[in-house]
């Protein structure tokens, strides 16, 4: 386990808090919570069980995937590829922005605060080296496990099989095992999709 300095409890808390704003809910286990506060949460976990070891800039990285998200609507960019990847360059911009300026508030050095930026920017593979897939396969473990089910009946199969395929392409190989163990987690038609994604 990594050892972690004095400010990273306190950075957690302040992106804790910056995400319990969200005023979106998910209902989990029968408890209400903040959608990005529960999202960030389930983050922190699956990097704990994917890579016990995760430096320091990373498990910040991870907390702070997607904090403050709601604040930039997808119904502000055009409904149409180039409108997705504006906004999505745009969250990315906006999540190293403020996960950068609380660590700064709690006291971390410029260095760290510009790792944890790379690491929230879209191209975070090419920026941040393994990390960044480390982070982009946790990213879609967390996916897969809890958001695919609940999102897929907006879409056809062939859809589906698409995401599926897209989201098989970031991951690395230890990524796509890992992934593969969460199959008892699937309804039998989506474990389908998968098993069509990846064939």
């Amino acid at each position: 386990m990594t050892k972690l300095s004095g400010q990273f409890n306190e950075a957690i808390a302040l992106v804790d808090k910056a995400n319990a704003a969200d005023p979106n809910m998910e209902v989990f286990e029968g408890k209400q919570y903040p959608k990005e506060l529960l999202y960030s949460q389930r983050m922190s976990d699956w990097l704990d069980k994917y890579d016990p070891d995760a430096s320091e800039a990373l498990r910040l990285a991870a907390r702070a995937q997607h904090i403050c998200r709601w604040k930039i609507p997808r119904r502000d960019y055009p409904m149409d590829r180039d409108g997705y990847n504006k906004w999505r360059t745009t969250l990315a911009k906006m999540h190293g922005e403020i996960a950068a300026e609380i660590m700064q508030q709690v006291g971390y050095d410029n260095e760290i605060c510009e790792q944890v930026k790379a690491l929230l920017m879209k191209d975070r593979i090419k920026i941040a080296g393994q990390e960044g897939q480390v982070l982009e396969d946790v990213v879609c473990l967390v996916f897969l496990e809890f958001y695919f089910a609940p999102f897929a009946p907006q879409y056809s199969v062939p859809k589906l099989v698409s995401i599926v395929r897209k989201t098989w392409k970031k991951m690395s190989e230890r990524g796509h095992q890992t992934a593969l163990t969460l199959a008892p987690k699937w309804p039998p038609d989506l474990l389908e999709v998968i098993k069509k994604a990846i064939a």
